[in-house]
């Protein structure tokens, strides 16, 4: 094995990139509530057709942001979406049972 001497400074200046590496690793990995979707990902994550996306956004069911013709979504959008939309369960499996002594 091979042993490398650095210099106090070139210690600093390799720990200094390290920190600038790390700092944009963490960046890179945004909460999912950050990401945004293109059209294809939404249309395949929904498991939607291209035209109900269209009626989606026509009716202002779904936000999203238009940049030429492609078209984004947010995910955080998407989870608002799914949460307005969400419906409590009708009936519940669990049985209360009463004894009778």
């Amino acid at each position: 094995m091979e042993a490398i001497i650095l210099s106090a400074q070139q210690y600093k200046e390799l720990i200094n990139r390290l920190d600038v590496l790390n700092k944009k690793l963490e960046e890179k990995q945004k909460s999912p509530d950050d990401t945004f979707l293109d059209n294809q990902e939404f249309l395949q994550l929904m498991n939607i057709s291209k035209r109900t996306a269209q009626t989606w956004r026509d009716e202002g069911i779904v936000s999203f942001s238009q940049i030429g013709s492609k078209i984004y979504y947010r995910m955080s959008d998407v989870q608002k979406l799914l949460d307005k939309n969400q419906k409590k369960a009708f009936k519940t499996n669990r049985r209360d049972y009463t004894v009778n002594i």
